[in-house]
């Protein structure tokens, strides 16, 4: 593997090891060149997958476009990188799992905006805001308030079966 670095042809392997969801393989590389060391996945290809853009045209699926894309809507936000890895690579697994040769960038775009909207409220507005196409503001507002509601109602719901343990039922097991 070439150093990113220095562009040496012939760097070392320091450390192998599984990722923690076991399908990539994460290697320390070293490079006897420059010292420089850095990381690298290597993970398993299954078979070529087909996105179908909205047009109809077809490409194949690139995790390093999902991963850009990602990014972008993550960028200067506190997610640890280890997070948006094993985000990415459900996403990922979900699209291969549908078992399908081609799936369309629609879908893609429905799996990344549900996973975001768990991961960073932030990052799935921002995504929801090139994904969906909202040219206004007041398009942007329904897409953050519907957001916070569906908040809202996840934190009651949330809360409202400990509301109910504190209450008790005055009875005792003896």
């Amino acid at each position: 593997m070439r150093c990113p670095m220095c562009g040496f042809a012939d760097t070392h392997v320091i450390d192998s090891r599984e990722t923690d969801d076991g399908i990539a393989i994460r290697r320390r590389r070293r490079c006897p060149h420059c010292n420089g060391r850095f990381t690298t996945y290597e993970r398993v290809e299954v078979g070529l997958l087909m996105v179908v853009k909205k047009d109809g045209r077809r490409e194949p699926f690139s995790r390093d476009k999902l991963s850009r894309n990602t990014l972008k809507a993550l960028e200067k936000r506190p997610v640890p990188q280890h997070h948006v890895e094993a985000f990415l690579q459900g996403i990922e697994q979900k699209l291969f799992d549908l078992g399908k040769p081609e799936v369309s960038s629609q879908e893609i775009g429905q799996l990344v905006l549900e996973g975001l909207k768990e991961l960073d409220p932030v990052a799935y507005v921002r995504f929801a805001s090139v994904y969906m196409g909202l040219s206004d503001l007041k398009s942007l507002q329904q897409v953050i308030d519907q957001l916070m509601n569906q908040q809202k109602e996840q934190k009651a719901a949330d809360t409202a079966p400990a509301e109910a343990r504190s209450l008790g039922t005055g009875f005792s097991r003896t």
